[in-house]
């Protein structure tokens, strides 16, 4: 039966159960019908600090009521530059200039653009850009280039550039990596930039690599004199333990994504910040030079009100407080399951493999244990047969113990 509304990474020809929300408060959606769903993942790694935060959502109201929406090209308004002067507060120097866009996506790809656009400005035109194997950073096309080529990007091929790809630093092979990176910057052809998800890969099978090793690789691209983008849409606002996942590595990007958490999880809104070379490659008299980029909602002025809320409860409640414990419960908990491979957490996200499965995201576990979470109203959406945790900082410990259990259910449940 076709449907009016097109999801997203959903084949409807499976006729699987949509279940529709009512509403939501802390870790916990609502359904029409009156269940209580456990929201393990945020949401797609979206909400921080719970659902419907009172703040949050105080802030959206007062907002909607004084102004919704002004262009952002030539003109300016009271939240957007309030957020701005608060995110530079926090944010590692030198990154000193902020370009708003509305999606971890968008955030992407204004980067690349700024990466392209400060060697062109500089009279030194480079293309090239560096990726990481497995990586994921969007769906657009030139997040999508930038990202792992498979079954999600093969229709669209056409469209995608070229880049050059860096092996994974997986234990073990962390020097491999290095090396490659080293000579993939080495010689006439030289890359604009590398682009990396700090510390974990997200869609990429949640797979994490040593701080020293993020590093090691910021030091090699500064060598040889080419930009370091980390894209933070993920990682960042404390999900891998602190504000930055860069931080764990004394690291400061050319230039910085952040999505996803800037404004709590509830309403979309990104920032691309970058350091002032990048800003005074565009800063000319001549009209050509500007950047070039933007959307309709540039730095909407809901959004930015809410990013701002956000920002309040970070300066003043516990919230690094409640990443260490929720990283610590997952800890104890992902310990204490038997009959998975490869348990690994990383600040408040915690994965693991079933074991003696089929692997890969398209692997036939993964709907099947979709299906499997969803009637034990939980939230958890499983990479194939990669199991990950990624929940609100808020969720309490029985919701914690509920998911544990099921998971363990989940694994005698596959293994028969």
């Amino acid at each position: 039966m076709s449907s009016p509304v097109w999801h997203p990474f959903t084949q409807h020809g499976l006729g699987e159960p949509i279940p529709t929300i009512s509403h939501a408060e802390g870790a916990a959606l609502y359904t029409h019908d009156g269940r209580r769903i456990v929201d393990a993942i945020s949401s797609w790694w979206v909400t921080t600090h719970g659902h419907c935060h009172p703040r949050i959502m105080k802030a959206i109201a007062e907002q909607a009521a004084r102004l919704d929406q002004i262009i952002f090209a030539g003109w300016t308004h009271a939240p957007a530059e309030t957020l701005a002067q608060r995110l530079i507060e926090i944010m590692p120097a030198p990154l000193a200039h902020v370009f708003f866009s509305d999606s971890g996506s968008t955030s992407v790809e204004v980067a690349l653009k700024m990466a392209l656009g400060y060697w062109l400005n500089r009279g030194e035109p480079r293309h090239r850009i560096l990726v990481m194997a497995g990586s994921y950073h969007g769906d657009t096309i030139g997040a999508m280039s930038v990202g792992a080529r498979g079954v999600f990007n093969q229709a669209y091929a056409p469209l995608l550039f070229d880049v050059g790809t860096i092996p994974f630093p997986a234990a073990g092979a962390e020097q491999a990596a290095l090396d490659a990176l080293d000579a993939a910057c080495r010689g006439p052809d030289k890359p604009a930039a590398f682009i990396v998800e700090p510390l974990i890969l997200g869609a990429g099978g949640m797979l994490i690599y040593a701080a020293e090793t993020l590093a090691a690789m910021r030091t090699i691209c500064a060598q040889h004199d080419v930009l370091f983008i980390a894209d933070e849409v993920m990682t960042g606002w404390g999900r891998t333990g602190t504000l930055l996942a860069c931080s764990q590595a004394g690291i400061v990007p050319d230039i910085l994504c952040l999505s996803k958490g800037l404004t709590g999880g509830a309403i979309p809104l990104a920032v691309t910040l970058a350091t002032p070379p990048i800003y005074d490659a565009h800063f000319s008299e001549d009209r050509a030079k500007q950047f070039f980029h933007s959307s309709s909602y540039t730095a909407n002025p809901i959004a930015c009100a809410a990013a701002n809320a956000n920002l309040a409860i970070w300066r003043e409640e516990p919230v690094q407080e409640r990443i260490d414990l929720l990283g610590r419960r997952q800890a104890e908990r992902l310990a204490g399951l038997r009959g998975i491979a490869n348990a690994r957490q990383i600040g408040t996200i915690a994965a693991f493999e079933i074991e003696d499965v089929a692997t890969g995201y398209m692997s036939a576990l993964g709907p099947r244990l979709l299906a499997f979470f969803r009637d034990r109203d939980l939230l958890v959406r499983p990479l194939g047969n990669t199991v990950y945790l990624m929940p609100p900082y808020c969720i309490g410990e029985a919701d914690l113990d509920a998911i544990y259990g099921a998971i363990g259910e989940a694994v005698e449940w596959v293994r028969g």
